[in-house]
C-alpha cells in the first residue's frame, strides 16, 4: 500500500493507562487504530498490572516523562485526533490539559475512565474536579458509560429519560459533544447510546449481548478519533465507532481464565 506524505497523513494519538493483560487501554487503543489502518501514538500516563480478572496495581509515572512523550509525538507526526483514557491523578490531567492548550489538535475524543470492568477505581478523587473543569471542556467530544457520567454529574441515570437529562447536565458541564453509553441501563431490549451536541440527539441502537466484556471504552472512544482521522464527521465517527465495538464484541474471544471477552478488533475491522 503507498501511504500519502506525512503531509498529507493523520496519526491518532492515545493518552492513556497500559494494560499488562492487552484486553483495555493503550494496547485496545492500538489495535484499534490499526484495524482502521490509521496510525497509532502513545503517551503512557499510567501503568496497570491487570488481566482480565482485575487490577492489582498501578503505576503513575512523572509528569515531565508523560510530557516528553506527548511533546514527541507532536514534534513529528500530524495529529489528525487525539483520545484520552485513563489519567489517574489531577497532577497527570494538569499536565495533559496543558499539552492540549499548546498544541490545539483538531479533534480530542475524552474517555472519562474512571472505574475499570473489574470494579477498582482508576481515578483518584481528587482529580474528578479537574477531569470536569480542565479537559471536559477542550473535548471535542465525551464518551461516558452511565456510571462514569453518574460521578461526573453527582446525579443517578436510571431510565432513558434519565440519560436524555444527563445529556443537558453534561453541556452544563461544558461538553460540546457527547456519546453517552447505555449499555449500563437496566433492563431486556436493544443497547441504546446517545450522540448528541447542542440541538441534536441520535439514537445508536444495537441488539443487546448477554457478555462481560474488557475494554469496550477503550474501543469505542479509539474508533471515534480513528474515525475522525479518516475525514468522517463527529456524528458519522460515533456512528461507526458503535457499529465496529458491537461487531468486535459479537466476535470477542477469551484469552484469560475468567469469563471476560476481549474484543476481536481485526475481525471487526471496516473493509474498505
Amino acid at each position: 500500500m503507498n501511504y500519502p506524505h506525512p503531509d498529507n497523513f493523520h496519526s491518532a494519538l492515545t493518552i492513556a493507562g497500559s494494560d499488562s493483560g492487552g484486553g483495555a487501554g493503550i494496547q485496545a487503543d492500538l489495535k484499534t487504530f490499526a484495524a482502521h489502518r490509521v496510525h497509532g501514538l502513545s503517551a503512557i500516563a499510567a501503568l496497570t498490572a491487570q488481566h482480565t480478572r482485575g487490577v492489582s496495581a498501578v503505576h503513575v509515572p512523572d509528569t515531565g516523562f508523560l510530557r516528553a512523550q506527548i511533546d514527541a509525538c507532536f514534534e513529528d507526526f500530524r495529529i489528525g485526533a487525539v483520545k484520552l483514557g485513563m489519567l489517574a491523578t489531577a497532577e497527570v490531567i494538569v499536565e495533559v490539559a496543558c499539552a492540549l492548550e499548546h498544541y490545539r489538535p483538531e479533534y480530542i475524543v475524552l474517555d472519562p475512565v474512571m472505574v475499570a470492568t473489574s470494579g477498582a477505581r482508576l481515578l483518584e478523587p481528587s482529580a474528578l474536579d479537574a477531569l470536569r473543569t480542565r479537559l471536559l471542556p477542550l473535548a471535542s467530544v465525551i464518551t461516558p458509560n452511565l456510571p462514569e457520567a453518574e460521578l461526573l454529574l453527582g446525579a443517578s441515570i436510571t431510565d432513558r429519560d434519565a440519560m436524555h437529562a444527563a445529556l443537558d447536565g453534561l453541556f452544563a458541564l461544558g461538553a460540546r459533544a457527547v456519546l453517552l453509553k447505555g449499555g449500563h441501563l437496566p433492563g431486556a431490549g436493544d443497547v441504546v447510546d446517545l450522540y448528541a451536541r447542542p440541538g441534536l440527539i441520535r439514537e445508536i441502537a444495537h441488539a443487546r449481548l448477554e457478555v462481560n466484556a474488557h475494554g469496550t471504552g477503550c474501543a469505542l472512544a479509539s474508533a471515534v478519533a480513528a474515525n475522525l482521522c479518516l475525514g468522517k464527521s463527529l456524528e458519522q465517527a460515533s456512528i461507526a465507532a458503535a457499529d465496529y465495538v458491537h461487531t468486535a464484541l459479537r466476535q470477542g474471544y477469551r484469552p484469560g481464565r475468567s469469563e471476560i471477552l476481549v474484543l476481536d478488533h481485526f475481525g471487526a475491522a471496516p473493509r474498505a
